[in-house]
């Protein structure tokens, strides 16, 4: 990607003025509706939910939410980052936004000592499932049935734990 390109993507956080952009992104990217605890979380995680934008267009997004997690053996809770939704609208996939909004996350994620991010990933969706294996990711879990109105209900959970792999930058 040359460095011109690399100049048009910038990355904006989600506030409630821009709220609006995320639910139309959603609206045409995702099979699925999304409700209103949804957008709380994606309002709540701060630095970890953002809009891009290519050339002042509001053309992706990423959605994440924080969670702790117990340690089985009586260790200290962890953090992690679930990505709720990530996104990039047809035309603009392929130059760098999709790459551009998870390096995000990952970074955010390495530099807060937060222990993985993970997903759900329609077990379709294979374009998807490669993108993230770019950056390390790898399935680690399947779960039948997990959405209701949609085919096939299956998906994948697709996960990365921070600090053991080098991401890409595209």
């Amino acid at each position: 990607m040359g460095a011109g390109r690399e100049l048009q993507i910038s990355l904006d956080g989600l506030r409630e003025k821009n709220l609006m952009q995320l639910k139309k992104l959603n609206t045409a990217l995702f099979p699925v509706r999304y409700n209103d605890k949804y957008y709380v979380d994606a309002l709540s995680s701060g630095e970890f939910t953002k809009l891009a934008y290519y050339s002042d267009i509001c053309a992706g997004s990423i959605a994440c939410r924080l969670e702790i997690e117990k340690k089985e053996s009586g260790g200290a809770p962890a953090a992690a980052v679930y990505i709720m939704t990530l996104g990039v609208l047809a035309p603009y996939r392929g130059i760098g936004i999709g790459s551009k909004l998870l390096n995000h996350v990952l970074d955010l994620s390495s530099n807060q000592n937060i222990s993985k991010v993970y997903l759900h990933v329609q077990t379709n969706n294979e374009d998807a499932i490669n993108f993230y294996k770019k950056f390390g990711f790898e399935i680690t879990e399947t779960i039948h049935n997990y959405y209701t109105n949609i085919t096939p209900p299956d998906c994948y959970v697709l996960t990365k734990h921070i600090g053991t792999q080098t991401q890409p930058k595209n």
